[in-house]
């Protein structure tokens, strides 16, 4: 079992999380205790709209928690109008996302 390891610049107005490890029911809470942080940052942010990226090729394992977790995030960054998007999508997870529509509203 990898487990979770988030790293997170700025550049550019843009925040993005590194995401690593396996995301499951074990981790979840702690990458949405951290990427809602950064919303509520993007949210305060003087200059401009920053955007949220969360990068996933270093993501090992991901299972319907973790997917739940990106869609709640989602959801947020919409209420709050921050762009968000999920990037490096590994073909495993590409496919778990496309067979569940999540495609269309998270890549």
């Amino acid at each position: 079992m990898d487990p979770l390891h988030l790293t997170t610049s700025r550049r550019d107005g843009t925040l993005t999380v590194n995401v690593a490890g396996e995301l499951d029911i074990a981790t979840t809470e702690l990458l949405r205790g951290h990427l809602l942080a950064l919303l509520q940052e993007a949210g305060h942010a003087r200059d401009g709209r920053p955007g949220l990226v969360v990068e996933v090729s270093r993501l090992s394992f991901i299972d319907a928690a973790g997917l739940g977790i990106l869609v709640s995030v989602r959801n947020q960054a919409r209420r709050q109008d921050t762009p968000l998007r999920i990037a490096g999508v590994p073909p495993a997870m590409r496919r778990l996302l496309r067979i569940t529509g999540l495609d269309r509203h998270l890549t």
